[in-house]
């Protein structure tokens, strides 16, 4: 029984390992058959792996909260479509390369819902980052001057879903403007996009600034995105 232990252990399967150990102790191991014990064993390594995987996409995501979908609010005043949410959370989405845009005034939930969508993407499976975009486009800046731009951007167009909190805090300029449109471009119709801001989704082409620039952005934003308004007053003022 010992070495049968050890050499799970050995070849790294630690699911397999534990539910050995269990079967063991509590003498299950006598009342099952070969197939039985190997169908249990195998289910254990499974929900192991696919616990460690859950675990490090969301380390590596680095969610503004520790939010799930179990905790979101429906409340009517809010005006959340339970309905939405639901087709949403089944990651479709994410299948398909779709996008999200989420609005609604500070402190009305937007950070918290979107991070529980996040959340649920790991729990799926995918790849999620999660950042702030004055943030993100600081980033950029930082690895055009290391010069590791190229391997930057193709590590978020690579990432299932990209989370850009925050937009619209400030205008903006220059390179962030065409930086912003390299991130959005590279994830057409690829991968998935959400946005969260407190501005109108039509206010968005005047924080971007540039005509040309924001009219591509928006243009592959704003035709095929599911749309979230938050309202109601704000959740930090309730606490």
């Amino acid at each position: 029984m010992m070495q049968i232990e050890t050499m799970m252990t050995q070849l790294r399967l630690q699911g397999m390992a534990r539910s050995w150990q269990t079967m063991v102790e509590t003498r299950q191991l006598h009342e099952l058959s070969l197939s039985q014990g190997l169908e249990l064993l195998l289910q254990s390594e499974a929900q192991q792996r696919s616990n460690r995987r859950f675990d490090r996409l969301q380390k590596n995501a680095r969610f503004r909260y520790q939010a799930s979908v179990e905790e979101l609010s429906y409340d009517a005043s809010r005006g959340l479509d339970r309905s939405l949410i639901a087709m949403l959370l089944t990651g479709e989405y994410l299948e398909k390369g779709e996008s999200i845009l989420v609005t609604g005034a500070a402190g009305c939930g937007k950070s918290f819902l979107v991070s529980a969508l996040g959340h649920q993407a790991c729990a799926q499976g995918f790849s999620v980052g999660y950042f702030n975009v004055q943030k993100l486009l600081l980033r950029a800046k930082m690895a055009r001057v290391e010069g590791t731009i190229l391997k930057f951007f193709d590590k978020l167009a690579k990432t299932n879903l990209l989370i850009l909190d925050d937009f619209g805090l400030t205008h903006l300029e220059g390179q962030q403007q065409l930086d912003l449109m390299e991130i959005i471009e590279d994830r057409h119709g690829k991968a998935s996009t959400i946005i969260a801001s407190q501005l109108p989704v039509a206010n968005w082409f005047d924080i971007i600034g540039e005509e040309t620039i924001a009219d591509a952005i928006l243009d592959r934003l704003v035709h095929s995105s599911y749309r979230i308004e938050l309202k109601g007053e704000s959740l930090r003022k309730k606490r």
